[in-house]
């Protein structure tokens, strides 16, 4: 069966676009209406008749940044491209993986579509080819401070464009050419302006800010879910997630998670007046103000994410149309910095949630009658059984890295190349220490679904669950058995997170 296809025609496109793509649950279409190619194409005739008339155009005729005031020769303005991606190539550090590489292509694609950037219709198409056959830039994650834009990480989409660098191929790294030639690929020789455009933009912390988007809206309701399970297990005052309590405090988000926890825990009346576990820990009875949060502050990110993705983010602006040639700072990742350090504060949050959760389950000084650390061993071994503790110890391991990284990368502006680039937005930086506290918190998720989940069934209550935790409580047994005797659960760690990343457990619609 044929995947689904999201359409580039210079229209907008969502965060779930460019996941599917990455995901390769959808596969990438680009308009071939005769509107749209001569729109794209109208930039780089523009450009040419500039060429032709001598005027002065930013990094076609220019040198670049600070060394705007050298002129370059017409005979060799040709080469600028290619100078330009060559000395940008000294990205360090690890490198993109797949599904990150793939977003990156699809976000640069979709901002050159807009038809502001001077480019051919021809190198979208070249792009376009590197998505259908999976042929992945190896594209070092280290070099960028967000303007002019993500230059050092792109140059290296610009480099295989042309024939030149690594990529992978196959599971394998190979030389670009070697790939061209097995499938008849010619490599795209870039026009004037082209190099700059694909380098001099946002692609790179837009495509990770929509991949952190999509997992850190998943990983809210995995730990809503967690925080019901953990109720459950704590024998805890399910009321405290009172439709009526919640009304009077109406931010939308905590209502929701509200909501959910008390559908999870099939509470429809009010509370008993004699109930004598008035109030349970705040890392219980908060979790919706906690939660709710981040539910109240993802659609404010998604909106600063997806105008940038939808927009044309180079210098200078092409307008082909009115001919005019606009420079100004549109590679400046600002809202992007901002919407990654904010996003990965709400994340850590719930790392330390389930940080504070896993204490109280583990602890027979509240987890009222549990065994310590969670240990399902008979009593004739449970004096060599030790449970959780351990992973109570690498949560809060996990979590203390995860609250080290908030420190908003935005604020660590560094001044640079000649103090043309003076003030810029650390976007990038912002985004990678994003998804690295997406990772840590997403750890602690697995560590604390595998914990609560054994909780629950030391209570021997079965009866007493609604579907949706019966539901949960089976995903997981699918998968990963119940602990009796001490066992190395590393593998099992590592496959909840790959699961949770995968978005595999049941939530919420």
């Amino acid at each position: 069966m044929s995947k689904q296809a999201v359409n580039v025609n210079g229209q907008s496109l969502t965060i779930e676009d460019i996941c599917n793509i990455a995901n390769q649950h959808k596969v990438l279409k680009l308009s071939n209406e005769t509107t749209f190619v001569n729109r794209i194409n109208k930039g780089a005739e523009f450009i040419e008749t500039l060429l032709k008339e001598e005027g002065v155009v930013y990094g076609v005729t220019t040198g670049y940044g600070d060394s705007c005031t050298v002129s370059i020769p017409l005979e060799n303005i040709a080469e600028l491209s290619t100078h330009l991606y060559t000395f940008h190539g000294c990205g360090l550090g690890s490198h993109f993986d797949a599904q990150q590489t793939r977003a990156i292509l699809v976000v640069r694609i979709n901002s050159l579509a807009q038809g502001f950037s001077g480019v051919r219709y021809l190198l979208l198409e070249q792009i376009v080819l590197l998505l259908k056959h999976d042929i992945l830039p190896l594209i070092p994650q280290e070099g960028s401070v967000g303007a002019s834009g993500d230059l050092t990480p792109l140059s290296y989409v610009a480099a295989v464009l042309s024939g030149e660098r690594d990529v992978l191929y196959q599971n394998k790294k190979q030389p670009i050419k070697t790939v061209y030639k097995s499938l008849n690929i010619n490599p795209l020789l870039l026009k004037p302006k082209e190099g700059l455009a694909i380098m001099n933009g946002t692609a790179v912390m837009t495509a990770l800010a929509c991949l952190a988007h999509q997992r850190a809206t998943y990983l809210s309701q995995l730990c809503t879910r967690i925080t019901s399970l953990v109720s459950v297990a704590l024998q805890g005052n399910s009321y405290h997630f009172d439709e009526q309590l919640f009304a009077v405090k109406p931010h939308a988000g905590q209502i929701t998670v509200a909501k959910r926890i008390r559908e999870d825990l099939h509470i429809t009346a009010p509370p008993p007046r004699n109930n004598t576990r008035l109030q349970d820990r705040y890392s219980i009875r908060c979790a919706p103000h906690i939660i709710g949060v981040m539910e109240d502050a993802l659609p404010f990110f998604r909106q600063f994410i997806e105008n940038e993705l939808n927009s044309a983010n180079d210098n200078p602006i092409i307008d082909a149309e009115g001919e005019h040639v606009l420079h100004g700072g549109h590679f400046y990742g600002g809202h992007i910095a901002f919407s990654m350090d904010s996003l990965k504060t709400t994340v850590a949050n719930l790392a330390d949630l389930l940080d504070r959760q896993m204490a109280l389950l583990m602890d027979t000084k509240f987890n009222h009658g549990l065994p310590a650390n969670l240990s399902g061993a008979k009593p004739e071994q449970a004096m060599l059984n030790h449970g959780f503790k351990a992973v109570q110890i690498a949560v809060s391991a996990w979590t203390a890295e995860a609250l080290k990284l908030t420190m908003p990368a935005s604020v660590f502006s560094r001044s640079t190349e000649c103090h043309n680039q003076d003030k810029v937005s650390m976007g990038t930086i912002a985004a990678r220490d994003c998804i690295r506290v997406l990772e840590l918190t997403e750890q602690c998720a697995a560590a604390m679904l595998i914990a609560t989940v054994q909780g629950v069934q030391l209570r021997n209550i079965p009866e007493q669950l609604s579907d949706k935790l019966s539901t949960t409580l089976s995903e997981l047994r699918e998968h990963i058995p119940f602990l009796e005797q001490d066992r190395a659960l590393e593998q099992e760690l590592r496959l909840c997170i790959k699961l949770i990343q995968q978005q595999h457990w049941t939530l919420y619609e």
